[in-house]
């Protein structure tokens, strides 16, 4: 089965930047309840898409306290504990993060590690890109970063 998943969060002073479970040194953080890691999030709408249940908001409200500043490496954890609850094993994600800044490839093989621990799943099965939006748009006038996912589970 296969899920898509998109995501999107606007960039914040004063917060770290995560993408990933990767903290990247950049000028600003995303604006989110939760580490607001866009790609961790486009990931686990994919995966539980696949798996046919509801969206992360489901697990994960927005406004629960508990989920506070939590790490979103926490929310791939759940959704390999779904996956595994439903009797299913993830084969693999494939995501594309846009944004105009930063750089995401020296980062990459960090977030392919971090992302494939939480799943489960070797790092040589989590695609990562990195696209901007030639200038167009919020994400060319540098006000948030957007990703895109797609998992597969069988």
């Amino acid at each position: 089965m296969t899920g898509i998943g998109y995501d999107v969060h606007q960039f914040a002073e004063n917060r770290p930047l995560v993408l990933g479970g990767v903290t990247i040194p950049h000028t600003h953080g995303l604006a989110g309840h939760s580490d607001a890691d866009v790609l961790c999030h486009a990931i686990a709408d994919a995966l539980l898409g696949a798996m046919g249940q509801p969206d992360i908001g489901f697990f994960f409200p927005p406004g629960d306290p508990a989920c506070k500043d939590i790490s979103s490496l926490k929310i791939l954890v759940k959704c390999r504990e779904l996956a595994a609850e439903a009797g299913l094993r993830i084969i693999n994600v494939d995501s594309t993060l846009i944004a105009e800044a930063p750089k995401v490839l020296p980062h990459r093989d960090a977030m392919r590690r971090n992302i494939g621990e939480a799943l489960g799943i070797p790092p040589e099965r989590v695609g990562i890109k990195a696209t901007t939006n030639e200038t167009m748009g919020f994400i060319g006038r540098r006000e948030g970063i957007a990703a895109m996912a797609v998992a597969q589970v069988d």
